[in-house]
């Protein structure tokens, strides 16, 4: 996708995704916090003046072009990297586990809908990347020059056309996956759209963001369901468009709503909830990154951090046998049972708790998942409140953007998953790797 986008040509200026204040820092996003500001881990000259910025990288051996001036030049090379910097590449590793948590949600394994899925969904994440850089060119031409369209690297005119080839590639994507899945892409694609080119300077942003990286997870459920059952009313074929965005005419024309149809869309929302009450949060910190200052969001955003791991982890014998009761067969498992042979957790709801004894396999393996997304999220958030810098506070954004992954796997293995959880843990090494050749931000 980078290596197209860097043959395309530059042109000239003429005149999911985040930025400005809101923009991030040290990592991801669709998130809802991506960042603006260099990764603070990252080689770079010392702080030109500005509160907490920093100038060029230290790795490039010529100066940035003027704003304008010299779009498209330079070696194959140095195209690629412009492109894999204003799409945030290394970022990149935080959206599949969307998907794959939002198949486990709905008790299916995941297959051809939610490779759909996901592949829509880092298109419509780099779309917001390139979107981001676009809307913000002028600032970014004061406050962060560095960056690939302030520089000169990469024209407007070429960012804009990227975000809007990347939005109609998402959504063919996703109506791969059926009439239902490209719905809850479409709230998706508008969301990423309506933050990028206004939201994220209002107070709606962080709420704008957390809907953003909910719908992601919802798209998955949805497309995982309808490729797994196509046809209307059998468990686990729900479309999920009859709840999140209303009835369409085509999708009324598709199937018929029934009880079990509305049913199996619901596993999935709480999970997107608490994934979009980490983005709101992570977010909401994202919003201070470049002045600093503020001691009072870091601390709360770190209380709702631990109420959200408590929420993955915590349940009572009641909710827990109504859950075991209602239990429905699972991918390698027999009726009622899931691939260790117990009763279904509850599929990621919040408050029915992980069955078990404490020794059992997949509790184990939920609570080390779920305190590897408090130790990701957790320091960095209680420094920026202890020294609300703007290096701590990017540290901090940073931090919970990486925490997307390990709490998407405690999701997914909570849900009765446990391979898909190990599976979305996986890419953690992967996303560092990256994160050492392209900065997440």
């Amino acid at each position: 996708m980078v290596a197209a986008l860097s043959l395309l040509p530059a042109g000239r200026r003429n005149g999911f995704a985040h930025g400005g204040p809101a923009a991030a820092v040290t990592d991801d996003r669709l998130s809802g916090a991506g960042g603006t500001a260099p990764a603070p881990d990252r080689p770079g000259p010392r702080p030109t003046g500005r509160t907490g910025e920093r100038g060029a990288d230290a790795g490039e051996s010529r100066p940035h072009a003027a704003p304008g001036r010299g779009a498209g030049r330079g070696t194959p090379r140095e195209r690629l990297r412009a492109w894999a910097e204003l799409l945030r590449v290394s970022a990149l590793f935080s959206v599949p586990g969307d998907a794959l948590a939002g198949a486990a949600a709905v008790g299916r394994r995941p297959g051809r809908g939610s490779a759909s899925a996901i592949g829509a969904s880092l298109c419509l994440y780099e779309a917001g990347m390139a979107l981001n850089d676009w809307a913000d060119r002028d600032e970014d031409a004061v406050d962060r020059p560095h960056r690939p369209i302030p520089s000169g690297r990469i024209s407007p005119a070429a960012a804009l056309g990227a975000a809007g080839v990347l939005t109609a590639a998402g959504l063919a994507l996703a109506a791969r996956a059926g009439r239902p899945a490209l719905a809850v892409a479409t709230g998706l694609a508008a969301t990423v759209w309506a933050y990028d080119l206004h939201l994220k300077h209002t107070k709606a942003g962080p709420a704008a963001m957390a809907a953003a990286r909910s719908l992601d997870l919802l798209l998955g459920a949805t497309a995982t369901a309808e490729g797994a059952a196509p046809g209307a009313g059998t468990p686990g074929g729900g479309r999920l468009s009859d709840n999140v965005a209303g009835v369409t005419a085509a999708a009324t024309a598709a199937a018929v709503p029934t009880p079990g149809t509305l049913t199996a869309s619901l596993p999935a929302l709480p999970a997107a909830l608490v994934l979009g009450a980490h983005t709101y949060g992570v977010t909401a910190v994202s919003r201070h990154e470049a002045q600093g200052g503020s001691t009072s969001v870091p601390l709360a955003v770190l209380a709702t951090t631990t109420a959200l791991a408590a929420a993955v982890l915590g349940g009572g014998e009641r909710s827990r046998r109504a859950t075991d009761r209602k239990a429905v067969p699972q991918p390698g498992g027999t009726p009622g049972q899931d691939l260790f042979g117990r009763g279904i957790p509850g599929r990621g709801i919040p408050g029915r708790g992980i069955p078990g004894r404490a020794t059992d396999p997949l509790r184990l393996l939920v609570i080390g998942l779920t305190g590897a997304y408090l130790r990701t999220a957790g320091p960095p958030l209680l420094h920026a409140a202890l020294n609300p810098s703007p290096p701590l506070t990017q540290r901090a954004v940073g931090g919970g953007i990486r925490a997307m992954i390990p709490l998407q796997a405690a999701l997914a293995a909570r849900a009765g998953s446990p391979v898909t959880g190990l599976a979305v843990m996986g890419l953690v090494p992967l996303a560092r790797s990256l994160a050492r050749k392209v900065s997440l931000t």
